[in-house]
């Protein structure tokens, strides 16, 4: 399965897991991580285009951003929002490309396809992930969602906002 084949949001959207038997489970472990608290400023990951993410590629710009913000900041010194969830459901019919494979297989009849993987439709202008932070570690969590960027199929731009002083941001 190649991400290309599914980068585009073509149809209704396929998303009743009450018909759909063996749906697969989101790659995506945590949805909000850090510590809440009081913090100074909010840098955001906005979409530039309009595309399905698949959940690994959400999972693996998680990690990545993860990843910068504990090494330099530690465990407490940010808060990490995941803003997109993968709702919809990609099915693909599996074709047999071996010698043989016409007795085992029946083309385009009944191609209706089988439940593989999770995705995310993203419009343009939507925000992707936030990261909490005080004014000392905004470089970092520019850093942080600039790796995360690289990890999704679509470019993105940061956008940094200050917040109300008195306003405790929650996980």
């Amino acid at each position: 399965m190649k991400a290309r084949n599914y980068r585009s949001s073509r149809g209704q959207a396929y998303t009743r897991h009450k018909y759909i038997h063996g749906s697969p489970t989101v790659k995506v472990s945590k949805f909000v991580m850090g510590s809440s608290g009081n913090y100074e400023y909010k840098a955001t990951l906005i979409s530039q285009g309009h595309l399905q993410i698949r959940h690994n590629a959400i999972e693996a710009a998680r990690i990545a951003a993860n990843k910068v913000l504990t090494d330099q900041l530690g465990e407490t010194g940010y808060l990490l929002h995941i803003r997109i969830f993968p709702h919809i459901i990609l099915r693909e019919n599996k074709m047999i490309a071996t010698a043989g494979a016409d007795r085992l297989q029946e083309g385009m009849r009944r191609a209706f396809g089988k439940p593989t993987s999770r995705a995310a439709r993203v419009r343009q202008g939507q925000e992707v992930m936030d990261v909490y932070v005080n004014e000392s570690a905004l470089k970092i969590a520019q850093n942080a969602l600039a790796e995360s960027a690289k990890k999704l199929p679509m470019p993105c731009k940061i956008a940094v906002e200050r917040i109300a002083a008195t306003q405790e941001v929650a996980a």
